[in-house]
């Protein structure tokens, strides 16, 4: 079934011909055994849901989804069923069954012609869950097809089941799988949720082997170094600069599910019931803001509480939590951004706080920097590749007994048509801080420098930044070994 079975979000689905609305009653009763049926010995469980595989189907575990598909290749008939991973609730199941519908429906499925809106909604509760199903049709290989989403949520998560075929002869079997599903009591799971995934944020910073560990700004913000973030407060205000995380490196080609992905694994662990919910959901700057914002509820204080998540650039992830709206408006300037928003510097700023000051102790051991680029030429008259000129340097420090240092460059370049050059140098001497924010180096190529110097932390250690006063950037140096 080719893209068919390319699912991006988690959602539960349930699925009956396109011709035959009337089927929705039907479905609503198979909602309810969904909630109510017996396990047996044969059932399998993915995220909240336990099932039972139909006899013959494959099973499939993709990114955030359990698939279940089946083929007749003889009559071209297919099914397939998508468990999709749940995730945090906008607050309420009508927000999170149009969210669910947009992501896992109408964009997926766009060029095959589904509907933007569903058929048919229908909502009913059952057994704490607020339960919302939809029904639409696309044309898949010149063939009809129907798609039924069916949307769970208990205000804390959301979790959706997709069903899809292009008959109705798989309804028995798609009805024996639905009577075979489980889900956890809804407030048991809330509860669950609230009890293991509040937020530590008290002022106090993490041991972590630096001398300094808080930063005092002339602004009047304060940074304090946590285990998976540096923590800002200012008054009322709070800001948590996340450190990098792995999912980071990946490409993210749609602005909703790049938001999306970090909102629920950064901020939506911490809170509960989402309210107010806005994002531009894209923008046209060469480096997009990323921006998500809602009213929500503290896991650990239990009071509302504005919250907002940024990113742009290098900038990492930025969450604001905030006592109203009205103060983080007043404070940022940004409240709904459209598409076009670029006034993003007052939170751009707060990513410079991670920023801390260098004790004589912090220094012992080698801190090492690398760095390479590449330019590729092509012929202008005929576009023919000509050759790639190719730059690359590297330099360490290492910090010895008795405010010693060696001290040593490497740089080589090669051009188009093979010429190569390397450069080195290298020195030894003393140093010492003049205060904790600049180094003088007794040494370096033939004579005494300073540098200024400071500190950015991510987790498990710190980055030093070295600029020679001399000169504009600063350099990273990451610690080798001690």
């Amino acid at each position: 079934m080719g893209d068919m079975r390319r699912i991006k979000k988690a959602t539960p689905t349930h699925l009956f011909h396109a011709s035959k609305p009337c089927k929705m009653r039907a479905t609503l009763f198979i909602v309810f055994i969904i909630c109510c049926a017996i396990a047996d010995a044969q059932q399998q469980s993915y995220d909240i849901f336990s099932f039972t595989l139909p006899k013959g189907w494959k099973k499939e575990r993709l990114e955030n989804v359990m698939s279940l598909s089946t083929v007749n290749n003889q009559t071209k008939a297919w099914a397939q069923i998508g468990m999709i991973k749940s995730t945090a609730s906008k607050g309420s199941i009508g927000d999170d069954f149009r969210s669910e519908w947009n992501e896992l429906i109408a964009k997926q499925y766009k060029q095959y012609g589904v509907s933007e809106q569903p058929l048919g909604i229908d909502t009913q509760t059952v057994k704490g869950w607020k339960v919302q199903i939809g029904l639409g049709k696309l044309l898949f290989n010149k063939d009809t097809a129907s798609v039924l989403l069916t949307t769970f949520s208990n205000g804390t998560r959301c979790a959706s089941l997709r069903i899809m075929s292009n008959t109705t002869n798989y309804g028995k079997v798609l009805e024996e799988f639905i009577a075979s599903i489980q889900l956890p009591d809804a407030s048991s799971l809330q509860e669950k949720n609230t009890a293991t995934t509040t937020k530590t944020t008290t002022s106090i910073p993490a041991a972590t082997g630096f001398q300094f560990n808080t930063t005092n700004f002339d602004d009047g913000w304060t940074a304090v170094v946590k285990e998976d973030w540096v923590e800002l407060t200012k008054g009322k205000l709070k800001a948590l600069l996340h450190y990098p995380r792995e999912e980071e490196k990946k490409y993210y080609s749609q602005y909703d599910e790049h938001v999306s992905v970090f909102w629920n694994l950064l901020v939506a662990p911490g809170y509960t019931n989402l309210r107010e919910y806005q994002s531009p959901g894209y923008n046209h700057s060469y480096e997009p803001g990323l921006f998500a914002a809602g009213l929500l509820n503290d896991n650990t204080t239990k009071k509302d509480v504005w919250v907002a998540l940024f990113s742009k650039g290098k900038s990492g992830w930025i969450e604001v939590i905030a006592p109203d709206k009205a103060t983080f408006v007043q404070t940022f300037g940004v409240d709904n951004p459209n598409t076009y928003f670029d006034g993003w510097e007052p939170l751009l700023n707060l990513s410079r706080k991670n920023y801390f000051a260098v004790g004589e102790s912090d220094l012992a051991g080698k801190w090492s920097s690398n760095f390479s680029s590449s330019t590729a030429y092509y012929n202008v008259y005929t576009g023919i590749y000509a050759g790639a000129a190719v730059y690359g340097s590297a330099s360490s420090f290492t910090f010895g007994p008795n405010k010693t240092y060696r001290w040593q460059i490497a740089m080589g370049q090669s051009q188009p048509g093979g010429t190569m050059k390397v450069d080195q140098a290298k020195s030894n001497g003393s140093w010492k801080l003049l205060n904790n924010w600049q180094i003088w180096f007794s040494d370096l190529e033939g004579k005494p420098k300073t540098h200024n110097a400071y500190f950015s932390c991510f987790k498990g250690g710190r980055l030093l930044w070295l600029q020679d006063v001399s000169y504009g950037g600063y350099t990273a140096y990451g610690k080798v070994d001690k």
